[in-house]
């Protein structure tokens, strides 16, 4: 199943069931795991630390 498939899908709930305010929050846990995952993995990860 591809991703754009579950994204759309995810929407659709979304607008059927008028849950709009979920939608930051999975916008904000997507945004911190990106962080995590390129915090671990790059020579940034000091940089990335003085701003916590």
């Amino acid at each position: 199943m591809p991703k754009i498939t579950i994204l759309h899908e995810f929407w659709e709930f979304l607008k059927v069931r008028k849950r709009y305010w979920l939608a930051p929050i999975i916008i904000i846990m997507v945004i911190l795991s990106l962080l995590i995952i390129f915090a671990q993995s790059s020579s940034v990860t000091p940089f990335i630390y003085t701003i916590f």
